[in-house]
This record gives structure tokens, sequence and C-alpha cells, in this order.
């Protein structure tokens, strides 16, 4: 009984702190609406945008990268178990004196 009184008297916190008072750690609106240039800037009428000294080091190793890349995976080694197996069994029966081709057993 006693702890219901106490309740009923004390406000809980969230009670005690009005709307207004309340603050979150979000800082405002995060959301920025687009604008249509490149970085946010607005070229100089009339003038080319000047390039910025990490912007071509950046997009020749971006891009250069993913060419490598493609073209590492396009010229990659087969190391599938399946061909290792057939060349395995072409020595084999090479070394047997058997010839590694199908005949057919029907004919």
């Amino acid at each position: 009984m006693f702890s219901r009184a106490t309740s009923l008297i004390r406000p809980t916190a969230s009670a005690r702190a009005p709307l207004v008072s309340r603050r979150y750690a979000s800082h405002g609106p995060s959301y920025h609406p687009p604008s249509g240039y490149l970085f946010g800037e607005r070229p100089v009428k009339g003038q080319k945008r000047q390039r910025e000294s990490w912007e071509l080091i950046y997009y020749t190793g971006m891009f250069g990268g993913m060419a490598l890349a493609a073209l590492l995976i396009a010229y990659k080694p087969d190391t599938s178990i399946q061909t290792w197996a057939l060349e395995e069994a072409k020595q084999r029966m090479e070394a047997r004196g058997e010839l590694p081709k199908y005949k057919p057993s029907s004919q």
C-alpha cells in the first residue's frame, strides 16, 4: 500500500519532463536535398570545374582496379577438381599403355 501511495504522489520521470524540453542526439534534420551539382559545388559561369588533386588518382585507382580485377577473373586458371581428375586419369592410363579415348563397348 505504501508503494502505491508514493507512485500516485510522485510522477514518473517521463511524465515530469515536458515534450518541449526533451532532447535527442540527432541535432536537427540530417537530410540535405540534392542540388544537382557534383560534390554540391556550383560551377563558376563560363569556366570549367577545377579538379581537386585527389580526384584523378581516385578515378584511376577505382576504375583501373576494377578493370584489373575483371581481367584476373576472366583469365584465372581452372582449378576445379574435375579438371585435375581428368588430367590425372589421362596420365595414369598413358602410363599403363591404354588409350585415353572413349570407345563404346557395344561395337
